[in-house]
């Protein structure tokens, strides 16, 4: 019998720490070959898109596929979670906190991975809900001493910072502009909307780690070329998902195949396949895409929680009676 859990049960039950060792587990899954993802596809509708991705977790014994639609500004995601054994469908998971969740787990990962360990001030480029689950994995990964933020909007960053020291335990300051956030931070996430740079070179120091989250379309950017130019070690989620929608890298490699050479999996690092800092003076830059392994490995942790505590409602599908 399938189970459908909604939003409000999905965040009745799942933490950051949860996440965190959700898909901390599945990114070493990845790298040993026992994950694989299928990269985001899209179709676009007169107003919007739909996207589908999928993923399996062959040690597990489950595979799923994420679908979401972006119509007229509004989002809408959902999970569905299969066996592999017997093909059953176990669960469909409303998606959009647990997505949130599972980004935000994602960039921690890469700052535990790949941050220097006295790396103690972050900034946070964005204001929305990506954003703060973006800071609060940071602090649980690191022992932060503050943060600073910068939003377009001055009401909604003030509050931003408000909430989140509230949250997380640490001053928030509210930054004038992006640089003013970046400048003296050791660790930068970017998560905007935006279609054009909002970290230029300029900002960029020796030993900084960065997380960008925000751009996932081709022609889209958060980091100009002469920011990803600067660092020393680029990790991803997905080269081959990299490769057809990271606007950062794409354009800052402008046509040069051999520059992806360079790139790494975060998964390959995680599961010490690869190299990831080696001094602290290197600049670090994680390109996030989001992939549907985070979203498998999540789920099945959502699932499990939920059928402890009886929550969700059974959904009869392909019953004869």
């Amino acid at each position: 019998m399938t189970l459908h859990i909604n939003e409000g049960e999905v965040r009745s039950v799942l933490t950051m720490p949860i996440a965190l060792e959700a898909v901390e587990d599945s990114l070493r899954k990845q790298g040993r070959g026992d994950v694989v993802v299928q990269p985001r596809r899209r179709f676009e509708l007169p107003h919007g898109f739909y996207h589908y991705m999928a993923a399996a977790d062959y040690a597990g014994g489950y595979v799923a596929e994420k679908q979401y639609t972006y119509v007229s500004g509004k989002i809408r995601f959902i999970v569905l979670l299969y066996e592999i054994a017997t093909g059953d469908m176990l669960a469909q998971i409303e998606a959009d906190y647990m997505g949130r969740l599972r980004t935000g787990a994602a960039s921690g990962i890469a700052t535990k991975t790949l941050a220097r360990a006295d790396a103690r001030v972050v900034a946070i480029i964005g204001t929305g809900g990506q954003a703060r689950t973006q800071l609060e994995a940071i602090a649980n990964v690191r022992r932060l001493n503050s943060a600073r933020a910068y939003g377009r909007d001055v009401a909604r960053r003030e509050k931003f910072c408000l909430e989140m020291a509230q949250r997380i335990g640490i001053p928030v300051y509210a930054a004038g502009s992006a640089s003013d956030a970046i400048r003296g931070a050791d660790i930068i996430c970017t998560a905007t909307t935006t279609s054009h740079a909002v970290v230029t070179g300029t900002d960029i120091a020796p030993g900084m780690h960065f997380n960008a989250i925000g751009a996932n379309h081709a022609h889209k950017r958060e980091l100009d070329g002469e920011a990803v130019n600067r660092a020393d070690v680029i990790v991803t989620d997905s080269l081959e998902q990299s490769q057809q929608e990271a606007g950062d890298l794409i354009m800052a490699f402008d046509g040069d195949a051999a520059r992806w050479s360079t790139v790494n999996r975060l998964a390959d690092v995680v599961d010490g396949n690869a190299t990831g800092r080696t001094d602290e003076t290197q600049v670090t830059l994680f390109k996030s895409n989001g992939i549907a392994s985070w979203d498998l490995a999540v789920a099945v942790r959502v699932l499990a929680i939920a059928r402890e505590k009886k929550l969700g409602r059974k959904l009869p599908l392909w019953s004869t009676s």
